[in-house]
Formats: C-alpha cells, sequence, structure tokens
C-alpha cells in the first residue's frame, strides 16, 4: 500500500495516510493538488499562506518567494538584452519555452485538442482548465467554507471573500474591488460618458446594455416582472421589490440608522448616508467637482461637460443646457 502526503495550510505538520497515487504522493490539502516531492509542495503552500513580501521593481506586484518573482521578472526582459526574441512582433522571452509559447499566437497553432468536444488550446495548461468542463471536476478547494473551484485564480479570487481584500482601486472615488473585471465595469459606467448602447426607438444612448433593455420597456410597454401575490406586473425588478414590501410586507427593509428613513436597497441607504456625513465620493474628472450619487455625476457630465440641450423653448425652439 502507499502513500500519501498531507500538509495543512496552517501547519507544518506531516501525515501520511494511504492512496493510490504512486508517483504524487505530496497532496496539499488547500486545492488539493498533488506533488512528487515534499519539496515541492512546501513550496506550493507558500501560495496559500505567505506574506507576499517580494515585490517586482518594476510593476509593484509582489510574490511569497523569492523563486516566484524572479519566474515574474521574465515579463520585463529587456527588449534588446534577451536572446529569446520573437521575429514576428519583437517581444522578449526569458526562456526559450516562453518564446514557444508565444509564438503559437502567431502561427495560430493549436496542438493540444480535447477528446470530448475537439476544441483546441495553444497550451496544455488552458486544454486541463477546459476539460474540468466536461468531467466537473473542482480541485480547488477554500478551506474557510468548502466551496470548490475549477481553477486556481477562482479559489484565489472566491478567497477575497473571506479576507474582506479589495486589491483594485477606484483612482477617481474611494470604492475597491475584488476584481479587475469589477473596477472596469465601476469606471465605464461611472465615471466615463461612453454610451454604446443606443435605443432603436428614440436614439437615447445608455452606458449598459442592461439600462437600455429597461429602458425599451417604456416604448413597447413590457412588464416582464409580476407579482406572485397578486396580478401588478412591473417594468423593472427593483420596482417589484417595492411593492412587495409596500403592499405584501414581503422582503426586508434598510433603515437609517440617523433618521430612520426605510430604503428598498441597501444602496440606497449607503447612498442616503452620505448625504448625513457629507461624503460625496463620485468625482467629476472634467471638473472635479463632488456628487454624492453616480446618477448626479451622469447629469452633471450629460450637461457640463457635453454638447446635449435637453432644454427647448417652446416659442423659438432654442435649445439650452439648463432649465433656469
Amino acid at each position: 500500500m502507499s502513500f500519501e502526503v498531507k500538509i495543512e495550510a496552517d501547519s507544518n505538520d506531516i501525515t501520511e495516510h494511504p492512496h493510490d497515487d504512486k508517483t504524487r504522493p505530496y497532496l496539499c490539502t488547500v486545492c488539493d493538488k498533488r506533488f512528487k516531492t515534499k519539496g515541492s509542495l512546501i513550496f506550493h503552500k507558500q501560495t496559500h499562506t505567505a506574506k507576499h513580501s517580494h515585490s517586482c521593481t518594476q510593476c509593484g506586484k509582489s510574490y511569497p518567494s523569492q523563486a516566484c518573482l524572479k519566474e515574474h521578472m521574465h515579463s520585463h526582459v529587456n527588449v534588446h538584452s534577451s536572446k529569446y526574441k520573437c521575429t514576428e512582433c519583437g517581444k522578449c522571452f526569458g526562456s526559450k519555452q516562453g518564446l514557444t509559447r508565444h509564438s503559437r499566437i502567431h502561427s495560430r497553432k493549436k496542438p493540444f485538442k480535447c477528446t470530448v468536444c475537439s476544441k483546441r488550446f495553444t497550451r496544455s495548461s488552458n486544454l486541463v482548465t477546459h476539460s474540468r468542463i466536461h468531467s466537473g471536476e473542482k480541485p480547488y478547494k477554500c478551506h474557510e467554507c468548502h466551496k470548490t473551484f475549477s481553477e486556481s485564480g477562482s479559489l484565489k479570487t472566491h478567497m477575497r471573500v473571506h479576507t474582506g481584500d479589495k486589491p483594485y482601486k477606484c483612482s477617481l472615488c474611494d470604492k475597491s474591488f475584488t476584481r479587475s473585471s469589477d473596477l472596469q465595469r465601476h469606471e465605464s459606467g461611472v465615471h466615463s460618458n461612453r454610451r454604446p448602447y443606443d435605443c432603436r426607438y428614440c436614439g437615447e444612448l445608455f452606458k449598459k446594455s442592461d439600462h437600455l433593455k429597461h429602458h425599451v420597456y417604456t416604448h413597447t410597454g413590457a412588464k416582464p416582472y409580476s407579482c406572485g401575490r397578486c396580478s401588478e406586473c412591473f417594468t423593472r425588478p427593483d420596482q417589484l421589490k417595492s411593492h412587495l414590501l409596500k403592499s405584501h410586507n414581503e422582503g426586508t427593509w434598510f433603515t437609517c440608522h440617523i433618521c430612520e428613513k426605510k430604503f428598498t436597497y441597501n444602496s440606497s441607504l449607503k447612498d442616503h448616508i452620505r448625504r448625513h456625513e457629507g461624503v460625496k465620493p463620485y468625482v467629476c474628472p472634467e471638473c472635479q467637482k463632488c456628487f454624492y450619487r453616480a446618477s448626479e455625476l451622469k447629469s452633471h457630465a450629460d450637461v457640463e461637460h457635453s454638447n446635449v440641450k435637453p432644454f427647448g423653448c417652446g416659442l423659438c425652439a432654442k435649445d439650452f443646457k439648463h432649465n433656469t
């Protein structure tokens, strides 16, 4: 009988347990990843427990060990100092393996094929991750709540739910986010004037597709959100939630601890409390004027920093930015 060796995330103790994998007897109990040697497991364990105290002088990213930092530094190799240089785009790499992987982008070679759906990939690691869609395998486990994930990156992001870490900070307001995609969505939705979604009925522009979808209902008269307690129907989900609270006492009110005013959404309560505290986190990038709510910033940007003139004179048809 063979044995597996487990190392707990918060301990250096090593214990043996029977198992069938003779080639990789060392098991990480945090993510269930296996290793051939004890040293490899101990090195891997740092990704779960060690403080990321080794910082890159080029970009500021931090890593749990000097070896991890050294591997990362290959991404900052000087164009003129590396012998592993791509002849197509000039990008340089710290190893021949890195250059070989990169060259597949230009050649479009995808040598790794999924045996289930025939989808192909440039890297074997991408194929391994993809194959878990078919197998349902989720080898990365959260040691706090035991939730499992198919990718290590997903587990890393999930752990921020428990630690409260929000490393992605908005440079224009005080908001922080657990994922870079959430920050990008925030910046484009709150601090950008770009509106790529236009209404085919009236031409009004929107920043988000779901905002456009709900707006279109005002033209079509559609009310897809129906109350399960009565026959009332609504255009938006927030209208249905408000109806359930007010008419059927179903749901939870969010109450201001200062004035006891009630709100259907926690986000609305937070906006309200800012007015008590005088906090204005939404800053106009054009003139630095501050606002309590994102919608106030949007209205300000539409009127003050665009050519839109929404107020028209009924006598001479002249348009104005302000109603006063």
